[in-house]
């Protein structure tokens, strides 16, 4: 588990120091302050998990320091301590937000039970926050629908991996369902009641992506006016998705592989290491070899990587498959929208089958929810499809033209230029229909546009 920062409040030095080295011998980091007053103004200076505060002290008592921490940091849990005569009051403390009390005179283990009842309760409030943002999505495992040999092959190896603490690497084009198969891994394991983090790497600088990941320390950076917790550190016993992980900087690489190779790192501006319990799932549609060849993915971070490899096949691998996802999505669709839509006319379902669907299992969803909102009839026909036998097909604003003559700078200029109009100004998705990392397109639009 991480290792927790404390403030102790207390204006009997005695006691402050017992309270200090008591917890500081149960492995926090621990900061102590003379009085409530001291300890708002150290508050505003840095941030804790959890304040352990006397109740009786002046000018600023207890549940003055109590109110100003549910005013201004509502998450950061609090313990009052208090003598015997003063319980009524701890009592009211509790009815204002304090977690919990403890009488004096205590023991040291009398103390380290309610610190750590404390840290456990913020830990779980903090899951549950991700787990209900998850919930809505959950249900998408039913997508995965594939009684093909290839998709019964990936089936068994989720089931195999699902308990397991080893780093997964799914490998698919884009629009396979790499997602989706991260979440089956997590969610059919012993780590589904524990957090599911997902991290996209290629909508991410460099600095932004190692804060992301790895957490900061109030004051590490400019704009650093408090501490974060990565996500690592929030994924702490359940998993972490990398999405797109060969877009991770080489600058970031040696501090993720010491991540996953030690389970520990340091926030930004850190000086403790952090040690935690996070399973790594990470996705690529990428030659991650071609990567390692041309020095933009470290070798020993690809081998760290694909410790488990699972290959999603694209749609056209798997054709026995097309039916099954054309009555799934008609279904699922029809019901989310309200329509009366009874299916597909023989002559849909032979266009669906001969359709190459160079963007795998999304587009084949993207083209049947378009046409159940804007269809008016009941059976889904050819009519109701911008398909053809191999690739969509394109209009001319798709087109890119250039005079004979052109040089081929000024080509790929324009290429680039139409794709991030085509695409609204999207990065991730204009380098992934120009074939290129994100990377490489930003420092195109930099050498270009300055």
């Amino acid at each position: 588990m991480a290792t927790s920062r404390i403030l102790v409040v207390d204006d009997e030095t005695l006691m402050r120091e017992y309270v200090q080295e008591a917890l500081e011998r149960a492995g926090h980091e621990v900061d102590s302050v003379g009085g409530g007053q001291a300890g708002i103004e150290q508050l505003q200076r840095e941030t804790y998990d959890l304040v352990v505060t006397d109740l009786k002290m002046a000018p600023v008592d207890g549940l003055g320091l109590l109110r100003w921490l549910r005013g201004e940091q509502p998450d950061t849990p609090c313990i009052i301590m208090t003598a015997y005569g003063t319980i009524e009051t701890a009592v009211s403390a509790l009815k204002e937000g304090a977690d919990d009390y403890i009488l004096k005179p205590f023991a040291p283990d009398e103390l380290e039970v309610a610190v750590t009842r404390a840290l456990e309760r913020e830990r779980l409030t903090r899951e549950n926050r991700y787990l209900r943002a998850e919930l809505n999505q959950y249900y998408d495992f039913e997508s995965m629908v594939g009684e093909s040999e290839a998709m019964q092959e990936v089936y068994g190896q989720v089931k195999k991996v699902a308990d397991s603490r080893a780093t997964i690497l799914v490998r698919g084009e884009s629009g396979t369902g790499k997602e989706l198969v991260a979440r089956a891994i997590h969610y059919s394991g012993a780590r589904r009641d524990r957090p599911f983090i997902k991290v996209n790497c290629a909508a991410l600088s460099a600095g932004l992506l190692e804060s992301e990941l790895f957490g900061h320390e109030k004051g590490s950076f400019t704009g650093a006016h408090e501490r974060k917790i990565g996500r690592f550190e929030l994924a702490d016993g359940g998993t972490l998705l990398l999405d797109e992980v060969s877009e991770i900087s080489t600058e970031l690489q040696p501090k993720l592989l010491r991540a996953l190779q030690e389970r520990e790192f340091d926030r930004v501006g850190g000086t403790s290491p952090i040690q935690v319990d996070t399973r790594i799932i990470c996705t690529s549609n990428r030659d991650l070899e071609r990567a390692v060849e041309e020095n933009t993915l470290r070798e020993d971070l690809f081998f760290r990587l694909n410790v488990i490899p699972i290959r999603l096949p694209p749609l056209r691998e798997r054709r026995d498959d097309i039916p099954a996802l054309m009555d799934y999505f008609v279904k699922r669709y029809a019901q989310e929208n309200g329509r009366d839509i009874a299916g597909f006319t023989p002559e849909a379902r032979a266009l669906f089958l001969e359709y190459a669907w160079p963007g795998n299992v999304r587009e084949l969803q993207n083209a049947i929810e378009r046409a159940v909102v804007l269809a008016s009839e009941r059976m889904l026909g050819v009519e109701h499809f911008n398909l053809d036998s191999g690739r969509p097909q394109r209009s001319a604003g798709d087109l890119v033209s250039v005079p004979l003559g052109t040089t081929v700078a000024a080509m790929e200029r324009e290429l680039i230029l139409k794709t991030l109009s085509r695409c609204k100004d999207n990065r991730t998705h204009a380098a992934k229909m120009l074939g290129i990392s994100v990377r490489t397109l930003r420092n195109k639009l930099k050498e270009y546009f300055g």
